[in-house]
């Protein structure tokens, strides 16, 4: 009996016809014949509640799931489905209350569905989280009301539940799809036309034109009585390092997400199309230490420990230490590979200081700068500026702008492969310039 109580809910109706009736009330201090009637009104609600409440309270009449994904992907829309199943007679008005994790920081969640009598219905809403981690989603309360909408009666289903967020797979499977079916250039990843070619041998063939004399097989074509060439193939299975600086620098907002974030979702894409390319992927992070150091490694199911591996990274409210980054390069990784860095230098200063490791770190490897332009400083130095402090502040932002190309330029003639982008545009400059290496065959 108190359960019952407790799910019993007066709706705003109640209330408006409770206010025509103390209306009614009132005006019949002046017209007494109206008191009669009023009160005959009275009777016909008190009938119409307990209709209502055996309505309602007679069975169990509904049934209601939220079905959660395995996981969540970080920064995409993620689908959340609502299933309910209605075993009353009649149409019942269903408002729905979804209590989501507090990450989301949204208490309005609100839905009114109709479902006919003795049938089941289905919705679903999407939610965009920015940070990895578990979200926890509470109640799912359903509020079932009649035609009549004087009274309702709670459900609530789906206690707790909890949904793990993860680096955007979303990503990462969108730029597989493409880069597998040869469309990259709709996103804007370019195709780069070969420099030369790969000294790894495939096979012996026939001359057809269009073939490089340079690798006709004179022996072979002297044997066969007819012109006979080398064949050769991408070299495959070469070492491809996402090495991700946790360091505070990397704590930068944009739209919602940190640079670090920027900076996972794209390794996790690029290790993706690395191995998928037929290269060995491995993942390093580090601030002022080394965080977790992943070898290279070229099995499709690695990519799931790379997944596992950047779920828990996060930034440190650290300096970063490129000489422990130096020193552990030198010492775990022996072959020549590609190390694409993801940080960010928001002053020459500090590029200065890390460039002898950099250097050091790109005699034996080679090395990818990748670093962001600061794009509320580019809107800012684009605006028009009219008064004093407006020209000042523009005049600031285009220094800031104009280092940062100046820090590009400083890489790149110490030998040092440089990529600066914008967050949004950074998974696809990051895969453009690593189908660009493999062009060339800078490996």
């Amino acid at each position: 009996m108190f359960k019952a109580i407790k799910s019993l809910y007066l709706t705003p109706r109640f209330f408006y016809v409770l206010a025509c009736l103390s209306v009614l009330f009132l005006v019949s201090y002046w017209f007494p014949g109206l008191y009669g009637i009023v009160w005959v009104l009275v009777l016909i609600l008190i009938v119409l509640m307990i209709l209502e409440l055996s309505m309602l309270y007679s069975i169990h009449g509904l049934n209601a799931e939220r079905i959660l994904p395995e996981k969540f992907s970080n920064s995409d829309q993620n689908e959340v489905l609502i299933q309910l199943s209605n075993s009353y007679a009649f149409v019942a008005t269903i408002s729905i209350i979804d209590e989501l994790p507090v990450q989301f920081q949204k208490r309005d969640f609100f839905r009114q569905i109709s479902v006919q009598g003795k049938h089941r219905n289905t919705f679903q809403y999407s939610v965009r989280p920015v940070e990895r981690g578990e979200y926890v989603f509470g109640n799912l309360n359903c509020y079932v009301s009649t035609v009549l909408g004087l009274i309702r009666r709670r459900y609530t289903f789906n206690k707790a539940q909890m949904v793990k967020v993860y680096p955007s797979f979303v990503q990462m499977k969108k730029y597989d799809f493409l880069a597998i079916d040869n469309r990259l250039s709709h996103i804007g990843l370019k195709k780069i036309r070969r420099i030369g070619h790969t000294m790894e041998f495939e096979q012996i063939k026939e001359y057809v034109i269009g073939d490089d004399v340079r690798t006709i097989n004179w022996k072979t074509t002297a044997k066969h009585n007819r012109l006979m060439v080398n064949q050769f193939q991408d070299e495959k299975m070469q070492p491809v390092y996402s090495i991700i600086d946790t360091s505070r620098v990397m704590k930068m907002p944009f739209n919602g997400l940190k640079l670090i974030d920027f900076a996972i979702n794209s390794a996790l894409a690029f290790s993706n199309i690395a191995l998928k390319k037929g290269d060995k992927v491995g993942m390093v992070d580090f601030s002022n230490k080394i965080g977790s150091f992943l070898p290279a490694q070229a099995k499709k199911t690695y990519l799931n420990t790379i997944l596992d591996t950047l779920y828990n990274v996060d930034t440190k409210f650290l300096d970063s230490d490129f000489g422990v980054l130096q020193s552990v390069v030198k010492r775990k990784i022996t072959h020549r590979s590609l190390l694409l860095l993801y940080t960010n230098f928001e002053h020459i200063s500090s590029l200065h200081r890390q460039l002898p490791y950099l250097q050091a770190i790109s005699k034996k490897h080679v090395l990818v700068v990748i670093f962001f332009e600061n794009s509320e400083l580019q809107q800012l130095s684009e605006a028009e500026a009219t008064t004093i402090p407006e020209i000042f502040d523009k005049t600031i932002a285009q220094q800031f702008e104009f280092d940062k190309k100046l820090m590009v330029r400083e890489l790149q003639q110490r030998g040092i492969q440089t990529v600066l982008t914008s967050p949004e545009d950074l998974t696809v400059n990051t895969i453009n310039k690593y189908l660009e290496i493999k062009a060339k065959g800078m490996l």
